[in-house]
């Protein structure tokens, strides 16, 4: 792990999950808050420094095509609330087939097999003897891809294995939780030429899609700045021992103070900016408030003797990053799941002649609105709405339907053989804010370099989530 950011005490690949918009469930070993906070506090900080790009070692993934094939054969790993609630969007599609299903609690895997057979398909094969049982799953030769929703520190290592075996694989966000590993990603993904993607839905939301529309047609003009968060009031849900079946993502809040949920904010915005492919993102300087809302949340709430007791919080309650980009662009991300906020991704974007914000969604633009009047944003939808919401204008699932939208488009590139919308430098890229926000706070907001993981390629225009529909 990069020396800037503390290892967190535990490295067991646990699979047992519970619900959350990430993937949930039982996952690292509890630690008492003082060590937490010890480590967090005394691990070096580092001047900003230029580093030297690790040499490739195998070509790059960018724009390479999926192999074409008939049916999609798709293991699943993890099977709390998230992983569970996803199956039925792979079910809707008729040329996908759920082969293999993998969670050490055996019911869950029974449930989400009852699922796969009420659709019509066969029995998948159930991978339930222990926390690593994901390594025998990956064997298996009747696999196509690997979807993952497990605790956040286990998404490195069962990324690494399905690709070791030949399988591309998406995992939930974030990809990894060190720098040296979202390294050891992109590696892996050019070595054995498969490809790891960072599973990021609200790329797919309706609004997200229209906006990157709008900015690829030039309506906000010369690109200057955008936002992107995930504040979510999550104090209840992170005490809550049914949820997040284990402590496992409220331990983070013990471990780390930068933002450490920074992908469903930054990647639309990245993706307004063509970030990898035309732009790229060079520098973080982060900020951090006290933490203070989990301790005030647990001294309400929780009762005495509850081990939530022996916990110290170290995250800040909201943390506000400033990201640079080549092209001399701002992006603002930030996180806060430990107040009281109304749910936001904040997701806006201005330029040279305009500028959209979203939650509530509203937009002024030159020349189409004057007198400082917001526009309404439903009157672009007919010319600007993506071609996969025109398709699919009332989709099933969660999340507004973004959920499906997503999995529709990545089943779809794996059968006809597309290159994926993103891919494993998006993946490096969108989570590299984990553990340099982390750096950059305990710094005093010192800026971090934050790699080129594309080697060079981001200065190559390339097609990403603004698609052609397929002929």
């Amino acid at each position: 792990m990069d020396d800037q950011t503390p290892r967190p005490p535990s490295r067991r690949t646990v699979l047992r999950t519970g619900a959350g918009a990430a993937g949930a469930g039982l996952g690292i070993a509890a630690t008492s808050g003082g060590t937490a906070r010890a480590a967090a506090e005394s691990a070096p900080a580092r001047a900003p420094r230029e580093t030297a790009v690790p040499k490739r070692r195998g070509a790059t993934m960018a724009g390479v095509p999926f192999e074409r094939r008939t049916t999609v054969r798709i293991a699943l790993v993890g099977l709390g609330n998230r992983g569970a609630g996803m199956i039925g969007n792979f079910l809707a599609l008729p040329w996908v087939r759920v082969v293999a299903v993998c969670d050490p609690v055996r019911t869950k895997a029974e449930r989400a097999s009852a699922a796969v057979v009420a659709a019509g398909q066969p029995a998948p094969a159930l991978y339930t003897h222990g926390e690593d049982d994901y390594e025998n799953l990956c064997t298996r030769t009747d696999i196509d891809f690997v979807y993952v929703a497990t605790p956040w520190d286990t998404h490195f290592a069962i990324a690494r294995t399905a690709m070791l075996n030949g399988k591309h694989v998406g995992v939930e966000c974030p990809a990894a939780m060190e720098l040296a590993e979202l390294w050891e990603l992109v590696d892996l993904s050019e070595q054995t030429r498969r490809h790891c993607m960072q599973l990021e839905n609200c790329c797919y939301g309706r609004n997200e899609m229209r906006v990157l529309r709008m900015a690829h047609a030039g309506k906000f003009g010369e690109l200057l700045h955008g936002a992107g968060a995930y504040n979510h009031d999550l104090r209840g849900l992170l005490f809550d021992p049914k949820y997040y079946e284990g402590p496992w993502r409220r331990l983070w809040h013990t471990r780390l103070r930068g933002d450490l949920y920074p992908n469903h904010g930054f990647g639309p915005v990245a993706n307004y900016m063509d970030v990898n492919r035309g732009d790229r993102v060079v520098s973080i300087s982060s900020f951090g408030t006290p933490a203070l809302g989990l301790a005030e949340y647990r001294a309400a709430h929780m009762p005495a003797g509850d081990p939530s007791w022996k916990e110290t919080y170290v995250e800040s309650d909201r943390t506000i990053s400033m990201v640079r980009t080549a092209r001399g662009r701002l992006i603002r991300l930030e996180h806060d799941v430990s107040t009281p906020h109304p749910y936001s991704r904040i997701n806006s974007l201005g330029g040279t002649r305009g500028v959209f914000e979203d939650y509530p969604a509203r937009i002024y633009l030159e020349p189409d609105h004057k007198d400082d009047v917001w526009g309404d944003f439903s009157a672009y939808a007919a010319e600007f709405d993506h071609w996969l919401w025109k398709d699919h204008a009332n989709p099933p699932g969660a999340h507004g339907g973004m959920d499906y939208i997503m999995v529709y488009r990545l089943m779809q590139c794996l059968q006809i053989g597309l290159p994926p919308d993103f891919d494993v430098y998006d993946a490096a890229t969108w989570t590299a804010p984990v553990p340099l926000s982390h750096a950059s706070i305990k710094a005093d907001g010192a800026a971090q370099e934050i790699p080129d993981f594309t080697r060079g390629e981001w200065q190559r225009a390339r097609s990403g989530v603004d698609s052609a529909k397929p002929a």
